[in-house]
């Protein structure tokens, strides 16, 4: 599926196929999340995307052959690729172990071709081992949704009383690492999202409503999921001393002013930046043991532009994602 321009449907097209370069591994896709960030590009609020482009940044596949000096995985094991392709390991913040936020850092499905194809090149030293016991389709929303909330959730500290604003792919998977971790969560979801309520209370959340309602308690921390910037106010002024507030997206609408008395008390805003090979690899070694369950709604390659509209409108629970390759059975964890 191509992307030609931004807020035009993606094209489902016969491209040439991909060749591995050195240190790269071709990989045959089984299954691709479909992320918030993935609208983000289509629909031009990220701007600079290679076009024409295919995008889809969380990929499950198995390596159908590996380039020269590739080393990492042999042909057939199956691998995961995330939204960070490839960092330049030179400058002042990969140096200093950032590289999430490399000043040349290239994303995948923004700055190279991605996952929703049959076939996608990655660079082997960013790809991750799949854990065993996760079916493609439920490991998928593991590689963004997951990894990126994870760094959220370590950016926000030992908070105690935590709350996740925008309840969908990221916070559903998160929901369930900090009940683990005996956090106590509430979750705010659209006004009037009853189903999405009850799904997070599902989930561990002690408490679950509107994000125009006030929390039960002041809470020590929040991530704001969705795409709102005054969601960062609201959650500052339902926030305890010492709370930080971060924000999950790679874009938010603009944040409203707000006096400085609600700031004041040591309380933070900030953002989390992409993510680094380590938080993957903790991330992906903690999933199983929780273990977490990712719910995922499925639809074929063909029915990108759907699966993107779903999100657009609010109306996936859990995370989408597209079957692209034959499916072998993977039995263990997960729903769907």
């Amino acid at each position: 599926m191509v992307l030609e321009r931004p807020r035009e449907r993606l094209r489902l097209a016969e491209v040439a196929e991909p060749r591995p370069g050195a240190g790269q591994v071709l990989i045959a896709v089984r299954a691709c999340g479909v992320c918030r960030t993935d609208l983000h590009i289509a629909d031009g609020d990220l701007s600079e995307p290679k076009l024409p482009l295919v995008m889809g940044h969380q990929i499950v596949g198995t390596v159908r052959e590996v380039g020269e000096g590739a080393e990492r995985f042999g042909v057939g094991r199956r691998v995961g690729v995330p939204w960070l392709g490839w960092t330049c390991g030179e400058c002042r913040y990969c140096r200093s172990g950032r590289e999430n936020l490399c000043d040349r850092a290239r994303f995948t499905g923004y700055d190279v071709d991605g996952g929703y194809a049959e076939l996608a090149v990655a660079d082997e030293r960013f790809c991750f081992s799949i854990p065993d016991g996760y079916p493609d389709e439920q490991a998928a929303p593991l590689l963004c949704a997951g990894l990126i909330g994870y760094r959220a959730l370590r950016l926000v500290g030992d908070a105690e009383r935590i709350g996740f604003y925008g309840f969908g792919a990221s916070a559903h998977i998160l929901c369930q690492v900090a009940v683990h971790q005996g956090r106590r969560v509430f979750a705010f979801t659209r006004e009037g999202d009853k189903e999405g309520q009850a799904f997070a209370r599902e989930l561990g959340a002690e408490w679950a409503g509107s994000s125009e309602e006030a929390p039960p308690e002041e809470v020590d921390g929040a991530i704001v999921f969705a795409p709102v910037g005054p969601l960062m106010t609201t959650a500052l002024r339902h926030s305890a001393k010492g709370a930080r507030i971060i924000s999950a997206g790679i874009h938010m609408s603009d944040i409203s002013g707000f006096p400085y008395e609600q700031l004041w008390g040591e309380r933070t805003l900030g953002s989390v930046a992409n993510l680094t090979r380590r938080d993957g690899e903790e991330f992906l070694a903690l999933a199983p043991q929780i273990p977490i369950h990712t719910r995922v709604e499925v639809r074929s390659l063909a029915e990108a532009n759907e699966a993107l509209d779903s999100i657009r409108d609010g109306s996936v629970e859990g995370a989408a994602v597209l079957r692209v390759g034959d499916q072998q059975a993977h039995s263990g964890r997960g729903s769907t």
